[in-house]
Parts: structure tokens; C-alpha cells; sequence
């Protein structure tokens, strides 16, 4: 019994829960900022530019939001890498994508819970951005115009900065790519 009971891939804890995914939970509560909100016409992925390293002499910008397929995108929290195995499962599941149903947004957690929703953010200052959406979304009369502004709202008053930019900020509205779908 020298080794350590955290050592292997699967550790489940005393209470029967995975440490892995309570480590994983914990880094995409400390991430940059990612949101998404449904409109009436379209969906808003918006997600903080965090700088990732700040001795380097560039600034250097690791990217969020990803183009999965013309109708589908997804943004990412946490740590970057651990995401590419699911983005490129997306990017196949994007090939067969329901047009029948619309827009839908999702959110999907390490533990692979995931649940469709009509405004959600993962990150830090998360639960705070959640309460301004609660507040603010309209359900059945947000455009995505009115979603873009929401976005906006959202970021400038859960980031930890005094003035928000553009550099600070990446944005992707989801309506142009799921029209040209439809007209195939």
C-alpha cells in the first residue's frame, strides 16, 4: 500500500465522486469568461482573450470559439487541449446536423453532463454572469441584435477590467451559415 491513491487515471474519491473531474470543474471555474446566448434568429458565442503568458514579449491570445462545420461553432473553457478530442467529434456530428429545430445552444460539463440552453456562461465570474442573464434575457423576443448587446452587457461588467475592447473580446453570431444551410 506505498502508492498514492490518487496516482491512476480513475480515481474515485471516499464519497464516490472523480477527483478528475472535480480538478477539471475547478479549471474552467479559474478560465476566461465564454457565453452563449439564443436569439430568436441566431445564437452569440462571445469568450474573454485572456493574455496566456504575460513574460512573453507578444502578446499571445489563445483562441475560444471554434468553427466546427458552416452551421456550428463552439466555445471552449478551461484548458484548451483537453477540448481538441471534443471539437473534433463536433466537427463530425456537425455533418449530420438537424435542420429542423433551429438554432439550439448546449453546454456540456467535464463529467459529460450536457443540456440545452437559452443563455448560459462557464468561466470565471460565471455565476455572476448567469444572474445578469436571468435578468436581462427575454425569452421569445431576443433578437441577435439584442443578444449581441446582451453579450456585451455581460462581459463589460463580469471581466476583471476596467474598459472592454475589442482585443479583449471575441465574438461569433451563428445566422448567416444556418440560412445558407437551409437553402440547400
Amino acid at each position: 500500500m506505498a502508492r498514492r491513491y490518487d496516482s491512476r487515471t480513475t480515481i474515485f474519491s471516499p464519497e464516490g465522486r472523480l477527483y478528475q473531474v472535480e480538478y477539471a470543474m475547478e479549471a474552467i471555474g479559474h478560465a476566461g469568461t465564454c457565453l452563449g446566448i439564443l436569439g430568436s434568429d441566431g445564437i452569440v458565442l462571445a469568450a474573454e482573450r485572456r493574455n496566456t503568458n504575460k513574460l512573453l514579449d507578444e502578446v499571445f491570445n489563445s483562441e475560444k470559439i471554434y468553427k466546427l462545420h458552416d452551421d456550428m461553432a463552439c466555445s471552449v473553457a478551461g484548458i484548451t487541449s483537453d477540448a481538441n478530442v471534443l471539437t473534433n467529434e463536433l466537427r463530425q456530428i456537425a455533418q449530420s446536423w438537424d435542420k429542423h429545430y433551429g438554432f439550439q445552444l448546449y453546454q456540456s460539463d467535464p463529467s459529460g453532463n450536457y443540456g440545452g440552453w437559452k443563455a448560459t456562461c462557464i468561466g470565471n465570474n460565471g455565476a455572476a454572469a448567469v444572474s445578469i442573464l436571468k435578468q436581462e434575457y427575454k425569452e421569445n423576443e431576443t433578437t441577435l441584435k439584442d443578444a449581441l448587446a446582451l453579450a456585451v452587457k455581460v462581459l463589460s461588467k463580469t471581466l476583471d477590467m476596467t474598459k472592454l475592447t475589442a482585443d479583449k473580446c471575441n465574438f461569433l453570431k451563428i445566422y448567416f451559415m444556418f440560412r445558407n444551410f437551409l437553402q440547400k
